[in-house]
């Protein structure tokens, strides 16, 4: 919007308090922080749903692949041509066998739920999502035939363990004896604890090679399923699509959406209602904007009468007070977004504040899956944030500022 001198001049006047206005001034002020708080609480709140989606799925995909073939009975006897004709498929970037199964895990007579997960050894040692999450000892200990195993931190806390010390895991399902079944049970030394920062990985999960895996659930050659990974995990159910009826006669695909289909959809869920409830609250603090402009056309009738009656046209008013409700809206709208970014590089400080202060635990890993407060700022969502916050304090001055064009001078100024 093009002003001439003296309407920035006027508008520049209007801006700061006169004398008697303290009130506007104070509404005014009022305006542009409640913009401020709505547009900072909206990038927050956006940035901390983005991150903890990229995180849960960065880690639950790094460590269970885009999709994975299971087999209906839990087992495959075939999995190395199976293996082969996932990597034959276009866009199928690696296919490796896992082994996955919930078992018992006991220490110095603590027990606790656990589950197992045999790897190969190169997957073990290539898996980033383990190789850079070790609080102590080392994957490379973890290999076949080394008697070793590698354990979530919660899951070690709970029995307390620490490295290098023997836990025993039993698999109900042991051999048959004249007397019935039998659990199996073996110990194994602790080479390795992770933290991967999900709470259910490092509270139940044991890492060992595939073939110390098939040996303590007694499977022989077989695997529970083969684990795929592609190019593009957006477009995985597309990729894996000619290989479904390949396979079909002793497994079944399930790719990363189905696994944690109720999570990311309450997530998405949770994002939505998050972004409407909050957009309220920029419209509302929008609504103040145009209360302090009806109030200050309201204090200023004539001053406006005096300019309508030296030659100022209706479009110079109408630019005039336009001006400065979207002064007022873009100040409170740029101040939202610095605070915003300041809340969010401080976000774990402040949230270790605020519980040590009101002595309750907000972020309980138990519930929210990850053990830290995330964050992925989207330049493009927040600056359709900031666009919004704009556009609502653009539309709010027009109002006022038509009042203020259609002033008749002769009306205000007959008894002057």
């Amino acid at each position: 919007m093009i002003l001439t001198r003296y309407e920035k001049m006027i508008a520049r006047r209007y801006l700061l308090p006169g004398k008697g206005e303290g009130f506007i001034f104070l509404v005014a002020t009022i305006s542009l922080v409640a913009v401020m708080l709505g547009v900072a609480a909206l990038i927050t709140v956006m940035s901390i749903m983005n991150g903890f989606r990229a995180e849960l799925f960065d880690k639950i995909v790094g460590l269970n692949g885009h999709a994975v073939i299971q087999g209906y009975n839990g087992r495959l006897s075939n999995w190395e041509e199976i293996a082969a004709l996932a990597k034959k498929t276009p866009g199928v970037i690696s296919a490796t066998p896992l082994i996955e199964q919930p078992l018992l895990a006991t220490y110095n007579g603590r027990v606790e739920a656990a589950i197992v997960r045999g790897m190969t050894d190169a997957d073990i040692r290539s898996n980033p999502s383990l190789g850079s999450k070790i609080v102590s000892g080392s994957l490379a200990d973890v290999r076949t035939d080394s008697g070793k195993i590698a354990i979530g931190s919660r899951l070690a806390e709970n029995l307390g363990i620490t490295l290098g010390q023997t836990i025993s895991i039993v698999n109900p399902a042991g051999r048959s004896t004249p007397f019935g079944t039998l659990p199996r049970q073996v110990a194994y030394d602790v080479g390795a604890i992770f933290e991967i920062g999900i709470y259910d990985f490092d509270d139940k999960f044991i890492i060992m090679p595939m073939k110390d895996a098939q040996t303590l659930l007694l499977l022989g050659d077989q695997v529970g399923m083969v684990e795929v990974k592609t190019k593009d995990p957006e477009k995985v159910a597309e990729i894996l699509a000619p290989l479904a009826p390949k396979v079909k006669a002793s497994a079944a695909i399930v790719d990363w959406r189905q696994m944690n289909s109720s999570l990311f959809e309450a997530l998405q869920v949770d994002r939505v209602v998050s972004f409407v409830i909050l957009s309220l609250l920029i419209l509302i603090a929008v609504f103040n904007i145009l209360s302090s402009l009806i109030m200050l056309v309201w204090a200023k009738k004539r001053d406006i009468a005096i300019l309508r009656t030296m030659g100022a046209s209706r479009s110079s008013l109408l630019r005039i007070f336009v001006t400065v409700g979207l002064t007022i809206g873009t100040l409170g709208t740029l101040a939202g977004a610095a605070l915003g970014f300041i809340i969010l590089y401080f976000r774990q400080g402040l949230l270790d504040g605020v519980q040590t202060l009101t002595g309750q635990q907000i972020w309980d890993p138990s519930i929210r899956f990850l053990t830290l407060l995330p964050s992925k700022p989207d330049p493009v969502e927040i600056v359709g944030i900031c666009v919004m916050g704009i556009g609502f304090s653009f539309l709010a001055t027009l109002y006022p500022a038509f009042r203020a064009a259609n002033t008749d001078p002769v009306e205000v100024l007959r008894y002057e």
